[in-house]
């Protein structure tokens, strides 16, 4: 049984030989795995098409959109989740709550900017990232202060789309 596994190891035709996860341009001491998700053609759109990762884009419009969907999404949590989900003003302190995240998540972004972060590498998913996207403290500082504006404006359309619920369904029918 051994004898039959040795001499199957050097056939590419035995299905034990082909290998779904492998080193990325096959060398293994890069770092960086291949493997069937990251490399599939549906995940690289994905990513690609993700404001980070867009190409033509300056650092205050990435920051704008990626503000605006972490405010939307935040103030839900916020609002149905939290310690005064039951309150009449449970909108109003999910609003307070995700903007009082953004804030704090903007802060983090700026001392980041300042630590002369690295630029960004090739990977399998993103074989070409944008270089001119994140390469100065100037651009992560842009990149801040959009993602605050973009958050609590994305944190203020939630609330107002929550506390109007009722004329919007009566609008729409």
């Amino acid at each position: 049984m051994a004898q039959a596994v040795n001499a199957s190891k050097n056939l590419p035709s035995d299905p034990r030989n082909r290998e779904t996860v492998r080193p990325a341009g096959r060398d293994p001491q890069d770092g960086n795995l291949e493997t069937p998700i990251n490399s599939s053609p549906l995940v690289k759109w994905f990513i690609g098409n993700l404001p980070a990762y867009r190409l033509g884009l300056t650092p205050f419009r990435r920051g704008l959109e990626v503000g605006m969907a972490h405010g939307y999404l935040l103030f839900g949590p916020f609002s149905k989740l939290g310690p005064l989900r039951d309150a009449p003003n449970a909108n109003l302190a999910g609003l307070l709550g995700s903007i009082g995240l953004v804030v704090i998540l903007t802060a983090c972004l700026s001392l980041y900017a300042n630590s002369n972060p690295a630029k960004a590498l090739a990977s399998v998913t993103v074989p070409n990232p944008p270089v001119d996207a994140f390469n100065s403290k100037e651009s992560w500082n842009n990149f801040a202060s959009a993602f605050l504006i973009g958050g609590i404006g994305g944190a203020v359309v939630a609330y107002f789309l929550t506390g109007n619920l009722g004329i919007i369904q009566g609008l729409v029918g």
